[in-house]
């Protein structure tokens, strides 16, 4: 397999995946698919009640980025790379995590079928990083549906996608430990990892920057 064309850059929120991806399509000339959270009329309410407003939530995640993948791929013709900076198959993460055990039912029937008519990546980047760092950033980007996340809920959903990408086998998946480097203002961070992502891939792959 030779240099991925269709990249998803994943990880916790905080992380810096949307960073990460800007990066990457400015470099390489990719198209960008990005995640939408503010588009979602539910979210707000989720952080303040999650237990009332979780189905909801997870629900129209799941449809908005399904007819948002199927139109991307759909009218791509200009360029020879495409970066994402979500993975579909990674809302079942905050499913499991969010939902009880009859939505959960109902939501793997229907991400189940609109699964199968999404492009699988290329490659799969997983930044992880420790709360403690995850939570600086979320600080220091002071978003309003943020304001009320808890460092609990980051630290378990840091454990939900570490134990998700610990099973993962769709595609090849490369892990990057980010906790101490910074890509966007250190040009050799980016370009190590540029070196790492750019190159062929097959199964599981760690790079842990020294």
């Amino acid at each position: 397999m030779g240099e991925p064309k269709y990249i998803c850059v994943e990880g916790v929120i905080g992380v810096g995946k949307t960073s990460l991806t800007n990066l990457l399509a400015e470099y390489l000339d990719a198209k960008v698919i990005y995640e939408q959270p503010d588009e979602n009329p539910f979210l707000n309410d989720f952080y303040r009640e999650p237990r009332r407003f979780a189905f909801q939530t997870q629900l129209f995640f799941l449809l908005s980025r399904y007819r948002q993948q199927q139109e991307s791929f759909q009218t791509e013709l200009f360029h020879k790379y495409t970066i994402s900076d979500y993975l579909f198959a990674k809302d079942r993460i905050f499913a499991h995590l969010n939902l009880e055990d009859r939505e959960l039912y109902l939501y793997d029937r229907i991400a189940s079928l609109l699964e199968r008519e999404i492009p699988k990546p290329d490659l799969v980047v997983y930044l992880q990083s420790s709360p403690e760092r995850l939570m600086a950033n979320i600080r220091k980007r002071s978003r309003s549906y943020e304001k009320n996340m808890s460092e609990e809920y980051i630290r378990s959903l840091n454990e939900a996608y570490n134990r998700f990408f610990f099973h993962y086998n769709e595609t090849p998946l490369l892990v990057i430990n980010s906790t101490l480097i910074d890509f966007v203002n250190n040009e050799h961070d980016f370009q190590e990892l540029v070196k790492q992502i750019m190159r062929s891939h097959s199964g599981i792959e760690y790079f842990s920057p020294a």
